[in-house]
């Protein structure tokens, strides 16, 4: 009589359950993760979403924000939950930056998840302080070279998406901008419109006010199309450095063993709750690309961005703090 080893009967009988747990799938409330204090672009993009799964799952889905440690923290914290698909993770550039800015990062951010959706993508814009005698791109580069370490900007702290921003200018136009880091992108801004630095990277809907106000002058947005938003201000490419695209994207991950068939369950709810009228109407409005991406294509996204800014971080010598 042949036996089977008992590690082959307990995952025949998971793969025959498989398809039981999706149908059922969610039988209970659901935790989404943003490994970010509250108001930034991830937990503001986050909360709208999971509003709105919870109105489609019949389940509340909790918002929790575990940050600390450039995002690590809450970004451990999924790797490490069952992979049921009731732990999401909802974060940003920093799953594909971090990887080469610290040296040992307790997960890895390809093999230890699986990704569901690419929600959203944000353009950041290019703001000087009024006293910086630029009025375009071409001006700034001019005067960075003719200024070389003389001019500075702020940003939301090492390895944010505003530091990793600038730093990716700096790598494609050859110039030497000093690094002001401050505790988050408003305090950034915060600085340049008191003088106290001369350049910023900020996201569109915090600068809109201000610039509209001319209390900064915005240079270029870091699309690769114009902002229906700001339609006359040009992009960072159509300005010059021809290869510069920059936008901060919100995207959505389960631990990597999470089943197929969950994961494909998760991407019709989210996917449906980012393009839903109320969602799409209010990430719009501040400037934010509604997505909804495939898991095929933000796993792509994943793999192409971890070896970009690994050249980026290496470039500009970006360390954690």
């Amino acid at each position: 009589m042949t036996t089977f080893p008992l590690r082959c009967i307990t995952l025949l009988f998971a793969l025959a359950c498989a398809p039981c747990a999706a149908q059922t799938f969610p039988a209970k409330p659901v935790r989404v993760i943003v490994p970010t204090s509250p108001g930034g672009l991830i937990d503001i993009v986050t909360r709208l979403v999971a509003q709105k799964m919870s109105e489609q799952m019949g389940q509340v889905a909790v918002v929790e924000n575990r940050s600390g440690a450039s995002t690590n923290i809450g970004t451990e914290a999924v790797a490490r939950a069952p992979a049921d698909g009731y732990t999401i993770l909802c974060t940003t550039l920093t799953l594909v930056v971090n990887p080469s800015m610290f040296s040992n990062l307790p997960f890895n951010a390809e093999k230890d998840f699986a990704p569901v959706s690419l929600l959203a993508a944000a353009p950041y814009v290019i703001l000087v302080h009024p006293s910086v005698p630029a009025v375009s791109i071409k001006e700034l580069i001019a005067l960075a070279k003719a200024r070389p370490g003389k001019l500075n900007y702020a940003s939301g702290g090492n390895g944010t998406n505003f530091h990793v921003a600038a730093e990716l200018f700096k790598h494609q136009t050859g110039t030497q901008i000093a690094h002001v880091p401050y505790k988050g992108g408003g305090p950034a801004l915060a600085s340049v419109l008191g003088g106290e630095t001369d350049i910023t990277i900020a996201s569109l809907g915090a600068a809109l006010p201000h610039v509209n106000s001319g209390r900064v002058r915005v240079l270029a947005i870091t699309s690769a199309e114009r902002s229906s938003l700001m339609p006359h201000i040009p992009t960072v490419a159509e300005s010059g450095v021809r290869d510069y695209v920059f936008t901060s994207w919100v995207g959505a991950l389960v631990p990597a063993a999470t089943p197929p068939a969950i994961v494909a369950t998760l991407n019709s709810i989210v996917v449906k709750a980012v393009r839903s009228p109320e969602v799409a109407n209010r990430l719009v409005s501040d400037g934010t690309q509604i997505i909804g991406s495939s898991p095929e294509q933000f796993a792509a996204l994943i793999r192409s961005e971890i070896p970009r800014w690994a050249k980026v971080v290496k470039a500009g010598n970006i360390q954690p703090l």
